[in-house]
């Protein structure tokens, strides 16, 4: 899953709207932000496997640190006390651990069954969506579409970046998802991770950039 976990940073601000767009993405991303840099110091692996599912070519035979559930789990406390003991808003961090914790579970139901619920000799689950290309990309396209909705609706443009930047944005993510869908096998590993870090890196600081342009709406009266 690739737009569905920035469709849950999106949705995200609508129930910690003190928090920035960019660190809920980076939440419900953040299992991914740790594998690239995984793979690179050689704690995970992957196989280049065409194939392996229509959706993807990767063989993700081992990924325990970053993806499995009981370090899912780990990683989400981890992250939302950090932010806690750094903001006090309870709000975010609550919704932080929540993100994190979603991407286990939002890869689980994309994924061939090599979820691992801990390190070690642990079983594995994935219900496979990714066998089936229409259905990997109407799922996530339309998590995205609602995601993008309750933001614009939980928040405001206050100039031009806050509304083009933010357009520019999601319209980026659409082109990346749909291009990467119908493009051939990387030919190494080095075309997952060094692409993985520095494309996390800028649409994280592109997420902050246009979210500091955008002011939350009030809450509505009762």
């Amino acid at each position: 899953m690739f737009i569905g976990h920035f469709a849950v940073g999106f949705a995200g601000k609508k129930f910690a709207p003190r928090s920035s767009v960019a660190t809920l993405l980076v939440a419900a991303l953040f299992l991914d932000v740790l594998w690239p840099i995984f793979l690179l110091l050689g704690w995970e692996h992957v196989r280049i496997e065409p194939g392996n599912t229509r959706f993807t070519p990767f063989d993700l035979w081992d990924y325990p640190w970053s993806h499995s559930l009981l370090m899912s789990i780990a990683w989400a406390t981890l992250f939302a006390f950090a932010y806690h003991l750094l903001t006090r808003y309870r709000e975010g961090a609550v919704v932080i651990w929540i993100a994190v914790l979603s991407h286990w579970v939002l890869d689980w139901i994309t994924h061939r069954p090599d979820m691992p619920l801990y390190p070690g000799p642990s079983p594995r689950f994935g219900l496979g969506l990714w066998n089936s290309i229409s259905g990997t990309m109407v799922t996530e396209i339309s998590m995205l579409a609602l995601a993008v909705w309750l933001y614009a609706h939980t928040t405001s443009a206050r100039d031009r970046i806050g509304r083009y930047a933010f357009g520019g944005y999601v319209l980026l993510l659409l082109i990346l998802y749909v291009g990467d869908g119908f493009s051939g096998p990387p030919n190494s590993t080095d075309e997952i991770i060094w692409p993985g870090i520095v494309g996390l890196l800028l649409l994280t600081i592109w997420a902050w950039w246009f979210d500091r342009h955008r002011v939350a709406n009030p809450a509505p009266k009762e």
